[in-house]
C-alpha cells in the first residue's frame, strides 16, 4: 500500500506507510533509505532522494576562524523573503542568518572553544524546526589564511607597546569583504580561564571589553594611539580585536566580524607597566613561577623530540611543522631565535593533555634552552588543543597562551628573566627518543616491509596492508590493473584506514589519475580552503592534491603520494606497535625472516618464489564485512563490492623480461613515466629510511662553574669543550666526546674544595 504525506512545507513526496515519512531526507541525513539515500555516495551513484540538496547542505565558505563571525551561504536549499533564518552549531549555539537578495540563506559562524568540524543545522522557520543539515569547519587562528583574518600592522610593536622605545600609534587592516557594512565597531575581546586548574571549575572564557572606535568607515584600516585601559580593563592581558557592522549593540555575540589573531594586550596594560615594564613583568614571573610549583608536573609524560631535523621532519605520524618557525616559509622564527624549524608533537599527552616541541638550527642539532633562549620548550597546553576541547587546557591557542606564551613575555621578552621559565620548560633532549619503523607500497606495486623484505605482488582486489589487533589499527590497500586490463600487472589505486573508533579515513585516486581524494566516512572532504583538519581521533593534511598525510592518536602515519598517476603509501608506525602487526607490510620485530605471514598464520618459505608471494598476497584478501573502502559507483560496485576481494582469473605477470635499462617497471608497465615514478619512490623511501636511523645521544652537558663550555651539540661523535676562568684551573677532562654507547668520554670529576653535583662534572677551582 502506498500513501502521501506532507513532508515538509518544501516537498510533497510518495513514501512508505511506516513511522515517518521514509522518502525524504529531512532528518535523514547520511542515511540509506529503502526507496531512495540521503548518504554522501548518493550524487555519484544516481539514487539520491529528491530533497536531498534541500536538506543535506553544502556550505561556502565551509571553513573559518575558531573565534567566528564569518558569513557563509547555505547551497543548494531554497528559501524566501519570509524565511527566518537561525543557524544550530553543535546542538547548543544558535546565531540569527538571513536571506539575501538572491534568496540564498545565509549563517554566520559562531566563537567556538573547539577546532575541527561541527555539527550545523538550520531553521527557515526562527528556530521551531532544524530541518537542514550540514557541517561547518572550524579553524586555529593560526592555521587560517590571513586573508581571513584582521590583520596587525607590525604586531611585534602591538605586543611590546610600553616596553622602552616602543610606543606611537598602532595600526590594524582587513578584507573589507569580511564584514557587509559600511561603517564599523572596532572592540577589544578579552580572554582568561577561571577555576582552579584541573578541576571541574576549570573554564576558559571571551568576554567584551570595550570599544576602541565606533561607527568607523569600513576602509580597511585604522589607526590609534593606545592609552592604558581603565575600569580594570587592564587586568586582561590575552585579547583579540574584532571588527563588526556599528549597527550591532557593542560586544553583540556571533556576529560577522573579522578578528585579529589573539595576542599580548601589552598595549592597554596599566600605566605601571609603562612606568617600568621590566620590574612589571618580573613580578609577574615570580607568581607564575609560584604557580608553576603547585600545578602537577606534565614533563614525564610528553614524548621526547626526535635529535636531528631530519628526524623530525620524517616522522609525519608524531611530529608536524610548527606554524611559528617553518624553514619552508623563511624561517621566520620570532620566539626561537638561531633556529630554523621547529616541530610540534600532533597529540597532546594523555593526562594533563600538554605539548611537545622540538627546535632545530641550520646544523641541523636540537636546539636546547639550557644553551639558547631560542630553545624547544615543552607546554603545559599544547597549543593546537585537544579533544574535547571546549575547557581549560584543551581550548584551542588559548589555554596556550594562557599557561606557556603570556609567561614567556613576562620571563624572557619584558625582563630578562627567562631562568625562571626555563626552569619550568626546560627543552626535553633526544635521549629517549626512538624512530617509527616504516614501510612502503609503491609502482607494480612493489612492497618494502617494515623489517626491510622486498617482494612484489600483482593480485587484483582489495587487501590488508596493516592490521594490528593490539592497538586497533588496520589500513587497507586497493588495486586495480595498469593501464587496464591488457597487461597483467597492478597498481594500488586506494587506501582506507581506522584506528579504534576513529573517523573511516580513504585516499584514492580520482578519475583520470591526476590527484588525490580523500573521504571521511565516506565523504569526501575538500581541501581547497584548509590544509589541515582535526577529525575524530585522527587529524588529516594535505597541501597539495598530490600529498595527503593522516596521523592516529597512536603515533601511526600514513603518508600517501601521487607520482606519475600512481600512488606510493608509506606507513610509519612507532616502536609500541612491535610485535603486534600483521598483512602485507609484514610482521615488525626488526626480524625478517617471519616477516611474511599468511591471514592462515603460515609463514612464506621462499620470498624468492613468485608463486608462493601471489598466494601470500591473494590470502589477505578482505571481506565485504571488514571492508573500510567507499563504494559509490557501479564499477566499484561491479569490480570489488559484489566480486571476490581476490580476483582469481587475474593472473599477472611473474617473471617480466629482464633487461639492465629496466630496473623499475618500465617493460612491466609499458610506460618509462611509470618507471620513473617507481624509481623516485624507491629512491624516496631509502631517503626516509636514512632520515629515521637511530642516533645515539649521551645527553646535555653543563658547563663548569666558573667556566664555560664549547659545543651545543651532544649526539655521537660530538665534542665539547671546556674552560675557566681567569684565575680558576679546571679538574676533571677539558674536553669530552659522546661515544657510541651513549656515554661521554673522561672521567667523573671529584674534589675535596666542593661537593660534586649529578650533572655538573668539570669544577673550576
Amino acid at each position: 500500500p502506498k500513501c502521501v504525506r506532507m513532508c515538509s512545507s518544501l516537498c510533497l513526496i510518495f513514501c512508505a506507510c511506516s513511522p515517518g515519512c521514509t522518502g525524504t531526507c529531512e532528518g535523514n541525513c547520511g542515511q540509506k533509505l529503502d526507496s531512495c539515500s540521503c548518504h554522501p555516495t548518493c550524487t555519484s551513484l544516481k539514487n539520491c532522494c529528491t530533497d536531498y540538496k534541500e536538506y543535506c547542505v553544502e556550505i561556502f565558505p565551509y571553513s573559518g576562524s575558531i573565534f567566528g563571525g564569518m558569513d557563509f551561504i547555505v547551497l543548494g536549499a531554497t528559501f524566501n523573503k519570509s524565511s527566518q533564518i537561525v543557524c544550530r552549531f553543535n546542538n547548543n549555539t544558535n546565531t540569527l542568518g538571513y536571506v539575501d537578495e538572491n534568496s540564498r540563506g545565509h549563517c554566520i559562524s559562531p566563537l567556538l572553544y573547539e577546532s575541527g568540524w561541527i555539527p550545523l543545522h538550520i531553521s527557515s522557520d526562527n528556530g521551531t524546526t532544524f530541518s537542514r543539515a550540514g557541517a561547518w569547519l572550524s579553524v586555529h587562528t593560526g592555521k587560517l589564511d590571513s586573508q581571513f583574518k584582521a590583520i596587525l600592522v607590525n604586531s611585534t610593536k602591538w605586543q611590546y607597546y610600553g616596553t622602552p622605545n616602543v610606543g606611537g600609534a598602532l595600526e590594524m587592516t582587513w578584507n573589507t569583504s569580511l564584514v557587509r557594512a559600511e561603517r564599523v565597531n572596532i572592540e577589544l575581546w578579552g580572554y582568561r580561564e577561571t577555576g582552579k586548574p584541573y578541576s571541574d571549575n576549570w573554564q576558559g572564557e571571551w568576554e567584551y571589553l570595550y570599544s576602541l572606535g565606533k561607527d568607523q568607515p569600513n576602509s580597511g584600516f585604522f589607526s590609534f594611539v593606545p592609552k592604558p585601559a581603565e575600569n580594570g580593563f587592564s587586568s586582561w592581558e590575552l585579547g583579540s580585536l574584532r571588527v563588526s557592522p556599528s549597527t550591532y549593540p557593542d560586544g553583540m555575540w556571533n556576529v560577522q566580524a573579522a578578528w585579529t589573531e589573539d595576542h599580548a594586550l601589552a598595549w592597554h596594560l596599566e600605566k605601571e607597566f609603562r612606568q617600568n615594564s621590566t620590574a612589571w613583568a618580573l613580578e609577574k614571573c615570580v607568581a607564575w613561577d609560584q604557580l608553576e610549583t603547585e600545578l602537577p608536573n606534565f614533563l614525564a609524560e610528553i614524548i621526547d623530540c626526535p635529535c636531528t631535523l631530519a628526524q623530525a621532519r620524517a616522522d609525519t605520524g608524531r611530529f608536524h611543522t610548527d606554524y611559528g618557525c617553518d624553514i619552508e616559509k623563511g624561517s621566520v622564527c620570532t620566539y626561537h631565535p638561531g633556529c630554523v624549524h621547529c616541530v610540534r608533537a600532533i597529540q597532546a599527552s594523555p593526562k594533563y593533555a600538554a605539548g611537545q616541541q622540538c627546535c632545530y638550527d641550520s646544523t641541523g642539532a636540537q636546539v636546547l634552552t639550557a644553551d639558547s633562549i631560542g630553545g624547544s620548550t615543552p607546554d603545559r597546553a599544547h597549543d593546537w588543543g585537544s579533544p574535547p576541547y571546549n575547557r581549560p587546557p584543551r581550548i584551542p591557542g588559548q589555554s596556550h597562551w594562557v599557561y606557556d606564551v603570556l609567561s614567556f613575555y613576562y620571563c624572557c621578552l619584558w625582563s630578562d628573566n627567562c631562568h625562571y621559565y626555563f626552569k619550568h620548560r626546560p627543552s626535553s633532549d633526544c635521549k629517549h627518543y626512538q624512530s617509527p619503523s616504516t614501510a612502503v607500497v609503491f609502482g607494480d606495486p612493489h612492497f618494502i616491509t617494515f623489517d626491510g623484505v622486498s617482494y612484489t605482488f600483482n593480485g587484483q582486489g582489495e587487501y590488508t596492508l596493516v592490521t594490528s589487533e593490539r592497538k586497533k589499527l588496520t589500513i587497507q590497500g586497493r588495486t586495480e590493473p595498469v593501464n587496464g586490463t591488457t597487461i597483467k600487472a597492478t597498481k594500488l589505486s586506494a587506501v582506507a584506514m581506522q584506528e579504534a573508533s576513529s573517523d573511516v579515513i580513504e585516499v584514492r585516486l580520482v578519475s583520470g589519475h591526476n590527484g588525490l581524494e580523500v573521504l571521511q566516512n565516506q565523504k569526501t572532504l575538500s581541501f581547497t580552503e584548509q590544509s589541515w583538519m582535526d577529525l575524530h581521533g585522527v587529524f588529516v593534511f594535505s597541501p597539495t592534491s598530490t600529498n595527503v598525510t593522516v596521523m592516529f592518536p597512536s603515533g601511526a602515519g600514513v603518508e600517501v603520494r601521487l607520482r606519475e598517476r600512481t600512488m606510493t603509501t608509506t606507513v610509519l608506525l612507532p616502536e609500541e606497535f612491535r610485535d603486534s602487526t600483521l598483512g602485507l607490510l609484514g610482521k615488525m620485530n626488526g626480524d625478517a625472516r617471519d616477516d611474511l605471514v599468511l591471514s592462515s598464520g603460515e609463514l612464506v618459505a621462499n620470498y624468492s618464489n613468485p608463486e608462493e608471494l601471489f598466494s601470500f598476497g591473494a590470502s589477505w584478501a578482505i571481506s565485504n564485512v571488514s571492508a573500510l573502502f567507499t563504494y559509490d559507483s557501479d564499477y566499484l560496485l561491479d569490480t570489488y563490492y559484489h566480486a571476490p576481494r581476490h580476483e582469481h582469473s587475474f593472473i599477472p605477470v611473474f617473471f617480466a623480461p629482464e633487461s639492465p635499462e629496466d630496473p623499475y617497471d618500465i617493460l612491466v608497465g609499458r610506460s618509462p613515466r611509470m618507471g620513473n615514478a617507481t624509481m623516485v619512490s624507491f629512491q624516496s623511501h631509502i631517503s626516509l629510511v636514512n632520515d629515521l636511523q637511530p642516533v645515539v645521544s649521551c645527553g646535555w652537558l653543563s658547563p663548569p662553574a666558573n667556566g664555560k663550555k664549547e659545543g651545543t651539540t651532544y649526539l655521537q661523535g660530538a665534542k665539547v669543550r671546556f674552560s675557566c676562568a681567569d684565575s680558576f684551573t679546571l679538574k676533571g677532562s677539558a674536553e669530552r666526546i659522546c661515544q657510541k654507547n651513549g656515554q661521554w668520554s673522561g672521567e667523573e670529576t671529584s674534589s675535596n674544595i666542593m661537593e660534586s653535583h649529578p650533572i655538573i662534572d668539570k669544577i673550576c677551582h
